[in-house]
């Protein structure tokens, strides 16, 4: 039998001509590990699946009817709540489709920190229904630019029906974070805890060259203390430190106290490194102690001569430090978490000083009062009503430690939400609303559309209505003829945009009068982030597991 080879074999040099001849003549060749596994012909089917499955879990979260999710972890805590992002940060799974979904939510809540259940059962939808499209042979190609015309129009319609707010105006922020805090735990206490959010954003609002920077994560403090009441929660206009105070004889509430911040020790210093001393005479050895002690005293005599009244440092407090502290009739805390100083230099005006011998007299802070106080079985140190505070901490009181973390996560998403308006102070309607219209402007703008990219587009349209849809299921009502009603009332006139779902009685209404409406900003992060991510798996064709051996 005689083999005719292609010219390009021909040309080659021996040892690549013996191998393409090899090859030619025996295909199968692996190059993959044995224990690499490929799954390619249901990968998006799959993903699917997984993304559908995620939003399962916490789509009976959403709305004023919500459902709490009881999480139980590995050392046998416990987590009750209802905020998406909390529920599925503890939720272990395996598939990487439904891993990159519970990433949607930690980015939500990291940028608005609100809307984290919202964008999973949207992300989750938009794909439910990618998957027939994909089915009759439409190219993951087309779906994809069809859901990206569909999310610039979506993204575009929202800006026409926003309306603009006052962020100066304290009752039109509070309307919005009650319809935040009225899908939450908190609802009780709403009134107590929208002005703790307002206030909490009220007074770390600062202004930096004409930009309005609002840090609730570094200048925002949450202290939980179980015992009392939810109703027993306040802002305090300054710092609260579980701290007392080093020395028995120090003062301990000081008014129109002059306060001083450091992050060096006031303690001699070891040496880095090892070092040997030789001692010749008896006297050496005392020598030495005496050069520590006059160390330790020029220290407490540079910080006594500009008579401040609190001393508070990052690092460590001698006894001797405190003896001199005493005798200057100065108050010292020691061990401070860096976190806490940088507030502490925030509400009171401080700037925290790293030598002891480079102090000046604008290096301090003052502050109204200086209180240590017990609650419970803990000492705490209360450092408040400062003059202009950029800083503040929230005290929450509650019965029990899970209600507390319940109610700090609540309260979080408030914050967020009243730091948004400030921000970008805009609105739209909430209970399904914006979504409602959205859909019902993309349906009518997709029949204008020419092509098979008209079928992705309107399927962006048709996932839209996910929200109202979920609200009403929730609240128990009947969800085919509401969501008809509401898509006849869109579909009327281009004004009806404000008419969404009422959550606890399941019916539609004016939101105008109804009064639930949400920042624009959280609203777009939701669209944006579900409709990329639902593009994002669309175009995973191909699944590849196994790890390599590591050597």
């Amino acid at each position: 039998l005689k083999i005719e080879f292609p010219s390009f074999v021909k040309k080659q040099n021996p040892s690549t001509k013996q191998l393409l001849v090899k090859m030619m003549q025996n295909p199968n060749i692996f190059v993959l590990n044995a224990n690499t596994k490929r799954e390619k012909e249901n990968a998006q089917i799959s993903n699917i699946a997984a993304a559908k499955a995620v939003a399962d879990i916490i789509r009976t979260s959403l709305g004023p009817r919500s459902m709490l999710k009881m999480i139980l972890d590995p050392t046998g805590g416990i987590t009750m709540t209802n905020d998406g992002n909390s529920i599925l940060r503890e939720i272990d799974v395996a598939h990487p489709a439904a891993k990159s979904m519970i990433e949607l939510s930690r980015t939500q809540d990291e940028e608005v920190g609100d809307g984290t259940t919202s964008v999973i059962i949207l992300a989750a939808e938009m794909l439910i229904l990618a998957e027939p499209l994909l089915q009759r042979g439409m190219h993951p190609t087309t779906v994809i630019s069809g859901y990206l015309n569909a999310l610039e129009d979506a993204t575009e319609h929202l800006k026409q029906i926003a309306k603009d707010v006052d962020p100066n105006d304290n009752n039109e922020i509070y309307k919005i974070v009650q319809s935040c805090i009225g899908t939450k735990f908190i609802k009780r206490w709403e009134d107590k805890m929208c002005n703790l959010a307002i206030d909490a954003v009220r007074i770390i609002c600062s202004d930096i060259n004409d930009i309005t920077e609002v840090d609730l994560k570094r200048y925002a403090k949450v202290e939980r203390i179980p015992g009392g009441g939810v109703e027993d929660c306040r802002v305090i206009k300054g710092c609260m430190l579980n701290k007392d105070v080093t020395h028995s004889k120090m003062r301990r509430r000081i008014e129109n106290a002059k306060i001083l911040l450091l992050d060096t020790g006031l303690e001699f210093k070891k040496g880095e490194s090892m070092t040997d001393i030789e001692l010749v005479d008896e006297t050496d050895f005392e020598a030495i102690f005496q050069m520590e002690q006059d160390f330790v005293e020029k220290l407490c005599t540079d910080i006594a001569k500009f008579k401040p009244d609190l001393v508070i440092t990052e690092k460590g407090l001698s006894e001797l430090a405190q003896h001199y502290f005493v005798k200057y009739n100065i108050t010292g805390l020691r061990r401070l978490r860096k976190s806490d100083n940088i507030r502490i230099a925030k509400a009171t005006g401080a700037t925290i000083v790293s030598r002891t011998d480079e102090i000046k007299e604008s290096d301090f802070g003052y502050c109204g009062l200086f209180e240590i106080r017990k609650i419970g079985d803990e000492y705490f140190s209360f450092i408040e009503e400062c003059e202009d505070p950029k800083a503040c901490t929230i005290l929450l009181r509650g019965a029990s430690k899970d209600v507390l973390k319940e109610v700090e996560r609540n309260l979080d998403d408030a914050m967020n939400v009243a730091k948004n308006i400030v921000l970008c102070p805009k609105l739209i309607a909430g209970g399904g609303a914006c979504e409602m219209s959205v859909s019902n402007f993309l349906t009518e703008k997709s029949k204008s559309i020419e092509g098979i990219k008209q079928w992705p587009y309107h399927s962006v349209a048709l996932a839209m209505e996910v929200i109202p849809r979920t609200l009403i299921q929730n609240c128990g009502s009947a969800t085919i003829r509401v969501i008809t009603e509401l898509r006849a009332k869109h579909a009327q006139h281009q004004n009806n945009f404000d008419w969404g779902i009422d959550g606890i009685k399941g019916n539609i209404v004016d939101m105008n009068d109804y009064g639930v409406w949400e920042p624009l900003v959280v609203k777009l992060q939701t669209i944006k982030t579900a409709v990329e991510a639902a593009c994002m798996l669309i175009r995973v064709d191909e699944i590849v597991s196994g790890l390599s051996q590591k050597r």
